[in-house]
């Protein structure tokens, strides 16, 4: 690994280029500790400790902590990645959007603008909202128009400028900039993790009792981890064959191809969309000033908060597990469908002169394709499952706070192997050995 390290610092240009990386994202972290002006830090840090379990323990991991300190950067990259969603959900709704996505890279720039614009305008009514909910609560010294307007401004700069960073990071890093900022963002917060397991399971206990349970932790650790490799490595590759054709006196063609098909297609996506959705009535309560309680709403709320879950007290609770199960399963399939086309698939194939072995060309490649990526979805999906679930359930039995877990994991290794593979790519071309390959 350091002989790889060394390789790709030998390259002028991608040592350049990660020397740059390195230096926005240290502005980054510098960001994630300058608090807004006029914020009451006291009150904030005691609210955020008693909610940090229903829905802001998450949305805290993924803003690097700058959320819990209620820094320029609170809202982070959560308004770029709640556009760039929409917008990739409006192209199937949208002509014009399916349009642009198909036109190349100047329907991209035009998709880009509008991802940037409706960004801004969500940080907006973001930060409104936290400014005017919280500040009646007392998160501003001063609850007055001109103290909401200045902590407004302050958050949509934050979001705006870290919008602006990943882009130049993608530039001229190393790529991936959104991603890598996400990804920086949690492992920021992994210490501190750590450190609470350590302080719960292993401090103060016996010798004995210690080692095994710092051992326990380390094997739940690798075991996610390896899973979560394994889910994102997963594919299925359907075999294609090109027939001959015969131009002038020369036979052209009649090579063999693939189509991979990630067991994982989705990525993270569908586990990101099911905790939205039911941490959405529990985060607007919270920013009320509602609390659960026993009415309806109240057993409701609390239902939905996976903080409750896998509690045998109350195994009422259990009914937001299997639905979460469930969106998680849905969204997967859902996201697969507007992403992958079986359909415009098996007509470029035909188009091509490509086909299957063993099945006809047009509709039944089409129906094949579907019927082979729904099986896929499925095992895909059971397995984000598995990996989101084995945090939680710690969480729910042995009180194991933490705000990464499963979802955490899969965004920090998926966004690593990728930019591995980048870097890899750039050295092969000077043909310097890869990091992949050590």
């Amino acid at each position: 690994m350091l002989q790889t390290v060394r390789n790709a610092f030998k390259i002028k240009e991608i040592r350049n280029r990660i020397i740059f990386t390195f230096l926005m994202l240290v502005v980054v972290r510098i960001g994630c500790q300058i608090p807004v002006p006029g914020i009451n830090a006291e009150y904030f840090a005691s609210w955020f400790e008693e909610n940090s379990s229903s829905g802001f323990g998450f949305f805290d991991a993924i803003t690097g902590g700058s959320f819990e300190n209620m820094s320029v950067f609170a809202l982070n990259i959560t308004p770029y990645i709640t556009s760039s969603i929409i917008i990739q959900l409006l192209t199937i709704a949208i002509p014009k959007f399916e349009e642009w996505q198909k036109d190349g890279e100047d329907g991209r720039k035009k998709l880009t603008a509008i991802t940037r614009y409706l960004t801004v305008g969500l940080a907006i009514m973001e930060s409104l909202a936290m400014s005017i909910a919280f500040g009646r609560q007392g998160l501003l010294t001063d609850f007055n128009a001109l103290n909401v307007i200045m902590t407004v401004i302050t958050m949509t700069a934050g979001s705006t400028v870290i919008m602006w960073i990943g882009e130049r990071i993608t530039e001229r890093g190393v790529g991936n900039g959104i991603s890598i900022v996400l990804t920086i963002n949690i492992i920021s917060r992994l210490p501190s993790d750590l450190t609470t397991l350590f302080e719960q399971f292993v401090q103060g206990k016996e010798i004995a009792t210690a080692v095994l349970n710092a051992a326990i932790i380390a094997a739940i650790i690798v075991l996610v981890v390896v899973l979560v490799v394994l889910l994102q490595g997963a594919e299925r590759r359907i075999p294609v064959q090109y027939s001959r054709k015969v131009m002038g006196r020369k036979q052209v063609g009649g090579q063999s191809s693939q189509i991979p098909l990630k067991v994982n297609t989705a990525g993270v996506i569908p586990i990101i969309f099911a905790q939205s959705l039911m941490m959405f009535p529990v985060i607007i309560c919270q920013l009320l000033g509602k609390t659960g309680g026993t009415s309806v709403w109240g057993k409701i709320l609390t239902m939905l908060s996976q903080s409750n879950w896998f509690d045998f007290n109350t195994p009422i609770n259990n009914i937001g597990l299997g639905i979460y199960i469930v969106l998680v399963i849905a969204f997967a399939y859902f996201y697969t469908s507007i992403t992958f086309n079986p359909l415009e698939v098996a007509d470029n194939l035909k188009k091509q002169g490509g086909f299957i072995p063993g099945i006809r060309p047009g509709k039944p490649t089409s129906d094949y394709l579907t019927k082979m990526l729904n099986y896929i979805i499925f095992i895909g999906a059971v397995g984000l499952v598995i990996v989101a679930i084995i945090p939680i359930f710690f969480e729910g039995v042995f009180n194991a706070n933490l705000s990464f877990g499963g979802t955490s994991l899969i965004i920090i290794v998926g966004v690593i192997i990728e930019t591995l593979k980048q870097i890899e790519s750039q050295m092969l071309v000077r043909n310097y050995k890869g990091f992949l390959n050590d």
